[in-house]
């Protein structure tokens, strides 16, 4: 979208361009002064379109990267993005969320994640759930006020508590690293008990962490998966005789093509695929960044949905003279997404 000066305001994404726009210009009061403010500057379009939809979200994060137009800037602040970090080097350690992560010191960060909300209401949960909300700031073995008030185990008085209270720690770690998911599953007991007993109100409360907890696990998983740093081969049809490969790394797409079928021998494509990756190394890290959040997770969630086919390439596969293993990973591909591509 422009404005009279020819400047890009806004960029976006629609399977449906003629619905999208309409919604826009449509006279609501439900729109939020951003919307309107933005639909008063717009005097011209531009559109490009793309064979899948995975392509258009991924193009629009490009664009959006590239050109920052203004009003998606105003519809999306970097403040959203958080991390939690832990400092495990303190006897009293503490469990905080940051919106910047520092690459120069010891702390434990997990993240970004792209809500801050939903990062404050699933750290505030925990916390409250196990009574290791302490509002003390000089941990001088005096009780806080949080304690008289059965909201802190009484870490901030030391002895057993904090050594309690440093286990807790640790399951809450294991639990964001996706290797104990003891805390989860303890909430949902308690939330089982509460509806028993006709508390709803902690039911309702317990339900609201529990979601606000499983949606950092599903983020921690979006990463994780990504940090991998896997090749991977991916297969979408696009009508009943054209399909489209993506090769995929990280969060970036090396490269794609349109094929149609039985245009070019399973061999060829296998030579090809090598190759593209081969000349396609990426400086990678083993840490995932704001500016690399989006991509990852629209990748993920295509990846994982029911419109395409993938497998993944080792690096070390990638080195082997012969292409019989990527061969056969490719017919298989071929074959299950339809049978007559690999005859």
């Amino acid at each position: 979208m422009k404005d009279s000066q020819g400047m890009i305001i806004y960029v976006g994404k629609a399977k449906n361009l003629k619905r999208r726009v309409q919604s826009y210009f449509q006279h609501s009061k439900a729109h939020p002064q951003k919307i309107v403010k933005l639909v008063s500057n717009i005097k011209d379009f531009d559109f490009i379109l793309t064979d899948t939809e995975f392509e258009a979200f991924m193009l629009e994060c490009k664009l959006i990267r590239e050109i920052k137009p203004l009003f998606n800037k105003m519809m999306k602040s970097p403040q959203s993005y958080s991390y939690i970090v832990i400092d495990r080097d303190k006897e009293f350690r503490s469990i905080e969320i940051t919106n910047n992560r520092n690459e120069q010191d010891s702390r434990l960060y997990f993240g970004p994640y792209p809500s801050k909300n939903r990062v404050e209401q699933a750290i505030i949960g925990i916390k409250e759930s196990f009574k290791i909300l302490c509002s003390s700031t000089n941990k001088s073995n005096t009780p806080c006020l949080n304690y008289t008030l059965g909201l802190c185990i009484g870490m901030c008085r030391g002895g057993s508590a904090l050594q309690e209270y440093n286990k807790i720690l640790d399951n809450i770690i294991a639990l964001l690293s996706g290797t104990d998911m003891g805390i989860l599953e303890e909430m949902k007991r308690r939330m089982e008990v509460a509806s028993e007993n006709f508390d709803f109100e902690a039911a309702a409360k317990y339900r609201d962490r529990i979601e606000a907890i499983s949606f950092l696990i599903k983020k921690g998983k979006v990463i994780t998966f990504t940090v991998e740093n896997k090749n991977i081969v991916v297969l979408e049809n696009l009508t009943e005789k054209t399909y489209k490969l993506f090769l995929i790394k990280r969060n970036q797409i090396l490269y794609s093509e349109k094929f149609i079928t039985n245009s070019i021998a399973v061999e060829e494509l296998a030579t090809r695929i090598k190759n593209y990756f081969k000349q396609d190394i990426i400086s990678l890290t083993l840490e995932v960044s704001k500016d690399e959040i989006d991509e990852a997770q629209i990748i993920y969630s295509y990846l994982k949905g029911s419109h395409c086919s993938y497998f993944t390439i080792s690096d070390k596969g990638l080195q082997k003279k012969t292409n019989a293993n990527l061969e056969k990973a490719l017919i298989k591909l071929l074959n299950r997404k339809s049978p007559q591509l690999s005859q």
